[in-house]
């Protein structure tokens, strides 16, 4: 599916064959700037509009991961595997470098690609939004601050009931196929107030919703695998990032009651160099509104941009 103004699907065939649907928005000759969505998301997901990125000089390449919009099912993918999505759609893109953004649940899949040995020296920067730490990392409670319906949405805190975690995707995901606002107005009860500040903004509204739509159009399988992949081994080493040659930067909202601030910070201290930057009084979704700022660190350029230029937004009166 296509949205007014966007360029619609191209595709990319790993070496594995499977196909990966991305679109690429904003300057053509631009520095290339992959973005990773959110768990449920896709390649439709907020980002600044075209005239923004044409300011900026960003080109930007969005995707669907295995098994969401577009792109093929690779059951059993692990986080580490984002990698290879990302070169093969460098590789037909004939990009030698580029940047890499992920918010949220696109977080970890963004960091593999910072570690892959296959893809040292042509990441540039990553910057890391809202991320969710590994479920396994030692001296983090990883639930501690998370709000009840993620806790269930990622298995339970005590043991990870894969059938009952399964099963509620499925139910969420044909609710969400009938109604695509659904999953919105879900998450809205459990959010804080600044996370409710953030999604105040009608358009935006409208944005995460059509993501949600196109994530779940082919039905739940790129959402069961995320909260998969995000719950076992991420299958790389956050060490081995050498933040010397790839800057890592990570942003978190204090009041994140999705991803909690906590696994920022121990991100944070697991990357040798990386940077962290924590908001006071914001949360989840204001991921959205610092998007262009982080697009202009991960090029390295000075030019302003501001949140009323999202895709399908207006100007503020």
């Amino acid at each position: 599916m296509t949205r007014e103004g966007e360029p619609g699907a191209e595709f990319a065939h790993r070496a594995d064959n499977r196909r990966v649907a991305y679109e690429v928005t904003g300057a053509p000759d631009g520095h290339p700037v992959f973005l990773m969505h959110g768990t449920p998301g896709s390649r439709r997901g907020p980002k600044p509009r075209g005239i923004v990125l044409y300011r900026l000089g960003v080109r930007l390449i969005a995707y669907d991961r295995p098994g969401y919009g577009d792109s093929e099912r690779r059951e059993g993918r692990d986080v580490a595997d984002a990698a290879r999505d990302v070169e093969a759609i460098a590789d037909q893109l004939g990009l030698e470098r580029f940047a890499i953004a992920g918010r949220s649940g696109g977080g970890p899949h963004a960091l593999a690609c910072a570690a892959d040995g296959a893809l040292r020296g042509r990441v540039s920067r990553v910057a890391v939004l809202v991320s969710f730490a590994p479920a396994d990392a030692p001296q983090l409670d990883w639930f501690a601050g998370m709000n009840s319906d993620n806790v269930r949405g990622f298995g339970g805190r005590e043991h990870l009931d894969t059938a009952a975690m399964i099963a509620q995707i499925r139910q969420r995901a044909e609710r969400a196929a009938e109604d695509p606002r659904f999953l919105l107005e879900e998450l809205m009860v459990q959010m804080s107030a600044a996370d409710r500040r953030a999604v105040n903004d009608a358009a935006l509204r409208r944005l995460i919703a059509d993501t949600y739509e196109e994530a779940l159009r082919a039905g739940p399988y790129g959402w069961i695998d995320d909260v998969l992949a995000l719950r076992r081994s991420w299958k790389f080493d956050l060490g081995a990032i050498d933040t010397t040659a790839t800057p890592v930067r990570l942003w978190h909202g204090a009041e994140d009651t999705f991803a909690p601030v906590g696994h920022a910070r121990w991100l944070a201290g697991q990357i040798p160099g990386a940077q962290i930057e924590v908001q006071p009084g914001a949360a989840h979704f204001d991921a959205v509104e610092e998007l262009p700022r982080v697009l202009r660190w991960l090029i390295d350029a000075d030019v302003p941009a501001g949140r009323e230029l999202l895709i399908g937004t207006r100007h503020a009166q």
